[in-house]
């Protein structure tokens, strides 16, 4: 398979572990309850396969404030995917692409824990790329923060259980994007089922989401 450079396969992500289900602790930075993705505003279903995928982009400071880092003011987006099996067959995301596509079409890929650390010691970044004012320095965040929040919310799963909703966030580097979410979409491909046959892909348009914002405010 021909691998594109902007692309990166979710494999490629460091340390990347079965997610266990282990009860949260009391935490000011604790991940969100996993809930079905079908309850997700930018969602898409494959009857036929029997998997739901959504994703939530963390888009404002009020849900950002999990985090311990700032992203957004330094144009990465965190975005949280949830996966549910309905099926009796487990999915194998082993070889799983999940890609950022701009309205252009330009594609946009998994920003890792070394990415995000190269963003955010960038000197040269232009203030009109960031959510920042001008007249405000953009906040600091140390090695441990940036290390401790990949390690609580870091998207992990390879395998997704049958009857089973798993759930993390992947981050995007979108700083050169004035509106990265409008006309953009979520795209995954080269899963798997049991027999390794490869599923039908997933576009997710943030569209949806954006949509759901909208309404809500109205």
């Amino acid at each position: 398979m021909v691998k594109s450079s902007t692309m990166k396969p979710l494999k490629a992500v460091p340390q990347l572990l079965l997610w266990l289900a282990v009860p949260a602790i009391a935490s000011n930075h604790a991940p969100p309850p996993v809930q079905p993705a079908a309850s997700f505003a930018a969602v898409e279903v494959h009857e036929d396969e029997k998997i739901a995928i959504a994703a939530e982009p963390y888009d404002t400071p009020e849900k950002e404030a999990i985090f311990r880092v700032d992203y957004l003011s330094y144009g990465v987006m965190p975005i949280r995917v949830i996966i549910t099996n309905n099926g009796d067959r487990p999915i194998s995301l082993l070889e799983a692409w999940i890609t950022f596509i701009t309205a252009t079409g330009d594609k946009i890929h998994i920003a890792e824990l070394a990415d995000v650390e190269r963003v955010m010691n960038s000197k040269d970044r232009e203030d009109g790329k960031t959510k920042a004012p001008k007249t405000k320095p953009l906040p600091k965040a140390s090695k441990r923060e940036l290390d401790a929040d990949f390690s609580t919310f870091e998207f992990r799963a390879l395998v997704v259980k049958p009857r089973s909703t798993y759930a993390g966030f992947l981050f995007y580097d979108v700083s050169g994007l004035e509106h990265p979410l409008e006309g953009a979409k979520l795209r995954l491909r080269t899963l798997h089922d049991a027999h390794g046959a490869e599923l039908l892909d997933f576009d997710i348009p943030f569209d949806k989401y954006l949509k759901s914002k909208s309404g809500q405010a109205n």
